[in-house]
């Protein structure tokens, strides 16, 4: 089973276990990630979005955080001994495709890769005897 998901303006073609460098996502290596925007799921049965998949997600692991190859913008004006030189590294996230979701599950990491941390609750006899 394959899905191609939409991340950083770009689509990508993933299945489990690939490993893809997408545009920059915030978190540490071994952060899960989950991919709402899921465009077209693959396999026995080909279901495509309008314009995306409901209840489908993609869930993933963060391997590290890089930059891409430098790339040369060079520009050179003849006749008016102008030149100038810039270049540029792009920031990508190396991610671990884990699991492919369909029909609204969710998996254990992507569940708490979303779940925002609660604090913590005092126990409901420190409440109960404080009032």
């Amino acid at each position: 089973m394959f899905a191609v998901i939409k991340t950083g303006g770009k689509q990508y073609r993933v299945a489990a276990n690939d490993v893809v460098k997408i545009e920059k996502l915030e978190g540490e290596a071994g952060a899960a990630v989950a991919f709402d925007t899921v465009l077209m799921l693959g396999g026995e049965t080909i279901v495509v979005g309008d314009p995306t998949v409901a209840g489908a997600s993609v869930a993933g692991e963060i391997v590290e955080q890089t930059r891409g190859p430098k790339t040369i913008s060079f520009k050179k004006r003849r006749r008016q001994n102008s030149k100038r030189k810039k270049g540029h590294r792009q920031h990508l996230t190396i991610v671990r495709i884990t699991d492919i979701l369909t029909g609204g599950e969710t998996g254990a990491k992507a569940k708490a890769a979303k779940a925002p941390k609660a604090k913590a609750e005092k126990p409901a006899e420190e409440t109960a005897a404080q009032a």
